[in-house]
């Protein structure tokens, strides 16, 4: 669990610093046309990051911090279905799901063993 979430952290800083600093750079790799406005893809990046610090501190007690660990899979979860919803209506292009690969895919069973860990050893106890 600590090495997963320590991981995680460390590519989320990466990946959110990436976006700030270089916010049209994941479009030109793709093809993609960049935004119009990339102080909102900026945001996304600097939410991503924070949730590496999440993360990073999440991995000192993953079980009394697994509320971290939900919101980072619900995010995990969710963001997938915001691209497949904004894609079969035509307002996305394929090539985003790569952002998601590694954002959320890979996550998706590190992230629900921990929280199963947690239910099975601990019944989601807050304290």
């Amino acid at each position: 669990m600590e090495l997963t979430l320590k991981l995680a952290g460390i590519y989320n800083i990466i990946w959110g610093a990436w976006v700030v600093l270089l916010p049209n750079h994941f479009f030109n790799l793709v093809g993609m046309e960049p935004l119009n406005h990339p102080m909102v893809w900026q945001g996304m990046g600097m939410v991503i990051g924070v949730y590496g610090l999440g993360y990073w501190w999440a991995s000192y007690n993953p079980i009394r911090h697994w509320p971290i660990v939900a919101v980072g899979f619900l995010g995990k979860l969710f963001g997938p279905l915001g691209f497949l919803f904004n894609y079969l209506k035509g307002d996305v292009p394929f090539e985003f799901i790569y952002t998601l690969i590694t954002n959320d895919f890979i996550w998706w069973i590190p992230f629900f063993l921990i929280l199963k860990k947690v239910h099975t050893e601990h019944k989601w106890r807050l304290s």
